[in-house]
């Protein structure tokens, strides 16, 4: 006897074959009432969903899906080899998926991958926990650097990162540190921020933040009109691409770093090193990262309950070079504000000197 499709169920419930895959997929774009009817009529036929399409959630594909927002971001290229290795080295074919920062875009890589592989691990996701948990339900699933309940992770210590960059501003005589923002949807610019605000206080440092801005070399060319209008001593930046077009900005603008602002990045991404200055940034040990999310995932991909140990942490560690440096007196310039005391309270960025909520 032939296991029951998809078309089966939806004849059974009278609704169209899209419909009972949303019911599975997509659960919030079907009434409740309709949802249930058909979880319960795809029970009694013994029907067991898979993403789009009627393959068997047993079938094996010798395939498992990496799912990066951007595959020329320097940042994944270590996560990338770190999980391609691994995952050949135990005879899988790795697929790489491109979301390029978009929701919908990763909507639509999830539904046409999901029934492809065996396995997948996700970073830099946008789409809710509702629809991570969905996908989840599919196929084995590892996040990255995001904590989704009832999903395996792998993530950095942003906190402890964030600790020594403070520590070594705080040693270099800076009395405060303006924060410039990433993408509001992304988890880890929440991590990020948070940790910043819960650490400043120990360092006796007054915190601001702007943007947010894209996550790339322009957003950081951006970013410097804005901290132009009153020039912090110091800058801890989402990532380290954003941190180098602002390198290149405050160059053009004859601001000097390190002399009149610091600038501490954020992954020690491939050519970090080779900005004028080097940069100073966080690093993350993303090739570690990407082995260990595959080690990860043959967990969840052989049905190992999860346990206290379904959150693995990897440590940061501050990579200091020539960005960074002592606070120095800096010279008034035309066409920009006074610039304000070490320590004083900015005008135009939002200041939230160390605040707790």
């Amino acid at each position: 006897m032939r296991p029951p499709t998809i078309y089966d169920v939806a004849a059974a419930a009278g609704v169209s074959p899209s419909t009972v895959s949303r019911a599975f997929s997509r659960p919030g774009r079907v009434s409740a009432e309709t949802a249930s009817r058909i979880h319960r009529i795809a029970a009694d036929l013994g029907y067991r969903a898979n993403a789009l399409t009627g393959v068997s959630a047993r079938e094996r594909t010798s395939a498992v899906a990496m799912v990066v927002p951007d595959v020329t971001n320097p940042v994944y290229f270590g996560l990338i080899h770190g999980f391609e290795a691994a995952a050949t080295s135990a005879g899988y074919t790795v697929v790489l998926a491109d979301t390029r920062w978009s929701m919908r875009q990763e909507r639509t890589v999830l539904d046409r991958i999901l029934p492809a592989v065996d396995g997948l691990v996700v970073t830099g996701s946008r789409l809710s926990d509702r629809g991570m948990r969905a996908a989840a339900g599919h196929r084995a699933l590892v996040m990255l650097n995001r904590i989704v309940p009832g999903t395996r992770t792998v993530l950095v210590d942003t906190a402890a990162g964030v600790d020594a960059a403070l520590r070594h501003l705080a040693g270099l005589g800076h009395r405060s540190v303006t924060y410039v923002g990433g993408p509001q949807a992304s988890w880890a610019e929440g991590m990020r921020w948070r940790s910043l605000l819960d650490a400043a206080p120990r360092f006796g440092l007054k915190v601001c933040r702007v943007g947010p801005y894209p996550p790339t070399m322009a957003g950081g060319t951006a970013a410097v009109d804005e901290l132009r209008r009153d020039l912090p001593s110091a800058v801890l930046v989402f990532n380290d691409l954003v941190a180098i077009g602002i390198l290149h900005g405050v160059k053009e603008a004859g601001i000097r770093v390190p002399d009149e602002m610091s600038v501490i990045g954020f992954g020690n991404v491939v050519g970090a090193d080779f900005c004028t200055p080097p940069l100073t940034t966080v690093g993350t040990p993303m090739r570690a990262m990407g082995t260990t999310a595959f080690e990860q995932l043959q967990r969840a991909m052989s049905g190992e309950p999860m346990d206290n140990h379904a959150i693995v942490s990897l440590t940061a560690h501050l990579v200091v070079r020539r960005s960074t440096g002592v606070v120095k007196v800096r010279r008034p310039r035309p066409g920009m504000d006074a610039v304000r005391p070490v320590g004083s309270r900015p005008r135009t960025p939002r200041t939230l000197a160390a605040e707790s909520s």
